[in-house]
C-alpha cells in the first residue's frame, strides 16, 4: 500500500508523488488529509465573507494566484512590495521602492477583473517610509499618495491596518500568504506583526477560520506570536501556493484516480 503523507510535494509529478499512486492501492496520510480539509474549508467551500491577505516582493511571481483568487473571495488584501506596483498602476508615485512598473498594465486589468466579479481590493491607504533599508531606520508615516522621490515604502501604516482589521471582523474566513511590509527588519514589521495578531485573536474567539502557508509568510506569523492561535498553518510552500491558484497538484490527483 503506498501512503503519501507529503502534501507540501503534491505540486510535483514525480515517482514518489504520483508514479506509485498508479501503480499500488493508495491513500492519503493524516497530514495530507489535514491540509486538504483545512484548504477546502479556506476556499473550496468556505463560508462567507472571505478575505484573503497577498504580501511579498513581486506582483509577477504570484499573477495566477492573484488571478485566480479576485473571483473565489470577497475581499483581497494586497500588501508588501506587490501593493507598490498596485499603486504605481493607480497613477501614484512611489519613490524609489520596490515596485514592477513593467507589470502596472497587468495589475490594472487584475483590478478591473476584480471589479467585475465583485471583489473589493484592499490597498494602503497609508505607509511607512525610510531613505535607507536597515533596522532602526528613521521612518515616517505618509499618505499612499505621498511617497517622497529619495524614499521607498516600506510597510503598510496603522490606518491601513486598522482598515485590514475592520475587513477581518468582518469575515468568516482568512486565507494568506505573505507579509504586508518588510517584515525582516524592525521597525517595518509592525503592520504584518498588528494584523497577524488581529486575526489570532479573532481566530480565538471562534469568529474566524484562518489558514495560512508559505514559508515568509509562517516565519512573519511566528514572529508575531500569531502562529499557534491560526486554525491551519500549512506545511508547504510551493504546494499551497499552486493551490491557491486553482492549479491540479498532480500527487493529490494520483490519490483521486
Amino acid at each position: 500500500v503506498f501512503v503519501n503523507d507529503a502534501f507540501s510535494a503534491a505540486h510535483r509529478a514525480h515517482a514518489s508523488t504520483a508514479g506509485l499512486a498508479h501503480l499500488l492501492p493508495a491513500a492519503a496520510g493524516r497530514l495530507m488529509e489535514a491540509e486538504l480539509k483545512a484548504l477546502d474549508a479556506a476556499l473550496g467551500n468556505p463560508v462567507r465573507p472571505v478575505v484573503a491577505v497577498v504580501g511579498g516582493a513581486k506582483v509577477s511571481t504570484k499573477l495566477d494566484l492573484l488571478g485566480n483568487l479576485v473571483s473565489k473571495v470577497d475581499h483581497l488584501v494586497i500588501g508588501g512590495g506587490m501593493a507598490n506596483t498596485f499603486l504605481v498602476a493607480k497613477g501614484i508615485e512611489v519613490g524609489k521602492s520596490l515596485a514592477e512598473r513593467d507589470m502596472a498594465d497587468t495589475a490594472r486589468e487584475i483590478l478591473a477583473k476584480a471589479a467585475a466579479a465583485g471583489c473589493s481590493i484592499h490597498l494602503p491607504v497609508d505607509v511607512v517610509v525610510a531613505r535607507e533599508f536597515k533596522a532602526g531606520a528613521a521612518a515616517e508615516t505618509v499618505a499612499a499618495d505621498a511617497c517622497p522621490a529619495d524614499a521607498m515604502i516600506l510597510d503598510a501604516g496603522p490606518a491601513s491596518v486598522a482598515a485590514i482589521e475592520q475587513v477581518f471582523s468582518g469575515a468568516k474566513t482568512l486565507i494568506w500568504n505573505g507579509p504586508l511590509g518588510a517584515f525582516e527588519i524592525e521597525p517595518f514589521d509592525t503592520a504584518t506583526n498588528a494584523a497577524a495578531r488581529a486575526a489570532a485573536a479573532l481566530t480565538r474567539a471562534g469568529q474566524l477560520v484562518s489558514v495560512a502557508g508559505g514559508g515568509d509568510t509562517v516565519a512573519a506569523l511566528n514572529k508575531a506570536g500569531a502562529a499557534a492561535d491560526f486554525t491551519f498553518i500549512s506545511t508547504a510552500g510551493g504546494a499551497f501556493l499552486e493551490w491557491m491558484e486553482g492549479k491540479e497538484l498532480p500527487g493529490v490527483a494520483a490519490l483521486m484516480a
